[in-house]
């Protein structure tokens, strides 16, 4: 017979249910004559042989009769299946999402206060703490409720950008709360679909005022069908993005010419750093580092030679222009076209100082260069300076800081009249034509629901509050596990989970998991291990590949014979 272990060899804790009256008749509750759930809690502190006593009614009467009344200082140690408490499973979860650490780390972490190995770890993190997460964004229903009756409620749906075709990562958050009411995938995103991600929502019966989100096509039938008395709000950056997609899109094109023609003028110029030796070899480090060149001693410190000094400004300048020549577009407002342009213009301008107080005959060669190359694109500048010029000013006019007070009928009215204002002034100038006429399209096409965040409290202006947690998540996933195609595959595995918020602390995380039901917390690692399943064929190993084709082929086998073709 093997020796037992010294861990098994403690006392026993046995707690008894703490009811001393039936919840449901309140009739007199009788503790069961055996002791249940023995087994090991290991907690950030001890190690805990525990075990309880349950109690049931005995009146037979009873809607609860039978039914096993467990100790509450039992549950609340660890899950009813598991062996480590509540707290080490919400300092897994803490290490993981606010200190972004990998499980090897969490590991080496905890192994000097507990017995615990890394699958354990992340096995406690994917099967309990998320899952206790979505148990915990259960528990505010009725301050959803509450909200409803006296508020309504203020939604905001959002779907991250899917991967490879795999399905669309979707959340519906209540602005007010905070509260995540909806987080899943949609493999289609068309008006079915999204009825059915939304119609749960509508079957609680909450008074929903107003439906935040991006104007994609079946967005709208598919909130007017769900929410028929919401106001559906469109998020204004999004307005202004696909208002700027044409000057964007010209920008962009301007930005390569203007490239290209700087290349083609200065780019030998530009390209040369310095006197390398050997010619194109710069600073180099590793195993065979580049040699250093001691400055030989000086009684006195020396100013350093005219043709130095001359050399170092003009490379300076040199890395200016081929920085500038790498810029990237952010629309609406950061068009990288116009920026370069302005850029360079502000190089040739400091050439014109330099020049005039020394010459330079690479100098000279440079600001000739840059000059030829902006005048190919002056005459776009000067258009598409123009459509960025009534963008900035429609972005101040939806701005509600600017001009407070403002309803959403006086917005509306002053961007309209600002558009008809720039009819003319389009008409006169026909190469404006293709950047006004899709403004007047598209503000037409938003203007539905792009004025309501001024009339609604607490509706905001943009859905970038959504956009931002999906960024975060992203950068969160890639620091703890520096891969991202890894990153994609979690947000397909298990991203809606990710999602959830956490409690502010970890104390307060520890004590709101020890309240969670266990029917509760098996639902839910139940779905998750569902939703899960989706990816057991997504293996690259040959191996595994083939054993799974192989329990296919027997699955497949043991069927009985079909009459016909299907």
């Amino acid at each position: 017979m093997r020796t037992p272990k010294a861990l098994y060899l403690m006392p026993s804790t046995v707690y008894t249910c703490e009811l001393d009256t039936c919840p449901h008749c309140g009739s007199p509750l009788v503790a069961w004559p055996y002791v249940s759930g023995r087994k090991t809690v290991h907690t950030l502190s001890e190690v805990l042989r525990v075990g309880q006593r349950p109690k049931h009614c005995t009146n037979p009467t009873c809607a609860g009769f039978g039914q096993a009344w467990k100790a509450a200082a039992w549950l609340q140690l660890a899950p009813v299946y598991g062996s480590y408490g509540y707290d080490v499973i919400a300092q897994i979860g803490w290490q993981r999402q606010t200190q972004r650490q990998r499980f090897s780390e969490i590991h080496a972490s905890l192994r000097s206060a507990l017995a615990i190995s890394e699958a354990e770890v992340r096995y406690l993190y994917h099967q309990q703490y998320l899952p206790l997460l979505a148990c915990l964004e259960r528990q505010q229903r009725e301050r959803l409720q509450r909200l409803s009756d006296e508020r309504g409620l203020l939604l905001s749906l959002d779907g991250l950008a899917p991967e490879g075709g795999e399905p669309q990562l979707w959340v519906v958050r209540e602005l007010q709360t905070g509260l995540t009411v909806r987080s899943g995938w949609l493999a289609l995103q068309d008006q079915p679909s999204l009825v059915a991600f939304l119609q749960p929502i509508a079957d609680q019966r909450w008074r929903v005022v107003a439906v935040l989100s991006d104007k994609q096509r079946s967005l709208p039938p598919a909130v007017a069908e769900v929410f028929p008395q919401a106001r559906h709000a469109f998020c204004q950056i999004h307005y202004l993005k696909n208002a700027a997609a044409p000057l964007a899109e010209a920008d962009e094109r301007m930005k390569i010419a203007l490239r290209q023609a700087v290349r083609a003028e200065v780019g030998e110029l530009i390209r040369r750093e310095g006197q390398a030796e050997p010619p194109g070899v710069l600073t180099v480090t590793g195993l065979l580092p580049s040699a250093l060149h001691a400055d030989p001693p000086a009684p006195a410190p020396a100013a350093p030679a005219a043709a130095d000094s001359r050399q170092a400004v003009v490379q300076d300048l040199l890395r200016r222009v081929r920085y500038l020549l790498t810029l990237k577009a952010r629309p609406p407002f950061r068009l990288a076209g116009l920026e370069m342009y302005e850029r360079l213009t502000d190089v040739v301008h400091c050439l014109d100082t330099l020049l005039a107080h020394h010459a330079d005959a690479r100098l000279t060669t440079l600001r000739q260069g840059l000059t030829a190359a902006l005048a190919t694109v002056q005459a776009d500048d000067s258009d598409l300076r123009t459509a960025a010029d009534w963008l900035a000013h429609i972005a101040a006019l939806l701005d509600p800081d600017t001009q407070p007070g403002r309803t959403g009928q006086q917005v509306r009215t002053a961007l309209e009249t600002y558009l008809d204002a720039l009819a003319p002034l389009s008409q006169a100038r026909p190469a404006l034509q293709p950047f006004y006429q899709p403004l007047r399209t598209v503000t037409a096409s938003y203007a539905p629901g792009l004025f309501y965040t001024y009339d609604l409290a607490g509706l905001p202006r943009t859905n970038n509050g959504c956009e931002s947690e999906f960024r975060d998540l992203t950068r969160r996933l890639l620091s703890t596990t520096g891969q991202r195609g890894l990153v994609r595959r979690l947000l397909q595995r298990e991203g809606a989970w990710e999602l959830l918020p956490r409690p502010a602390s970890l104390a307060a995380t520890r004590l709101a998991f020890a309240q969670v039901a266990p029917s509760e917390l098996r639902q839910e690692q139940a779905r998750v291990r569902q939703h899960r399943q989706r990816f057991r064929m997504h293996t690259r190993s040959a191996k595994q590949s083939n054993a799974q084709l192989q329990r296919l082929t027997q699955r497949w086998s043991s069927l009985p014979p079909s009459s016909g073709p299907e």
